[in-house]
């Protein structure tokens, strides 16, 4: 059965570091007003506060479709 997820297969380690490859993290913050991407941000950090909060994840996957599909 073919997946109708448009984010099969794509790691929410590489939609963050392509997000912040495209905007940086000053102008991603901006996008998304977290925390995690104002204040002394990292790609694991930032990882680990997305995958502990549904709503910011949530947030993050939708720019990312927005921007690269």
């Amino acid at each position: 059965m073919h997946n109708q997820d448009p984010l099969h297969g794509i790691t929410l380690k590489t939609i963050v570091t392509e997000l912040v490859a495209h905007f940086g993290w000053k102008e991603l913050a901006k996008h998304i007003d977290i925390n995690c991407f104002k204040s002394d941000p990292s790609i694991n950090s930032s990882l680990k506060f997305l995958r502990k909060t549904p709503w910011a994840r949530q947030k993050v996957e939708r720019l990312y479709l927005e921007i690269f599909t």
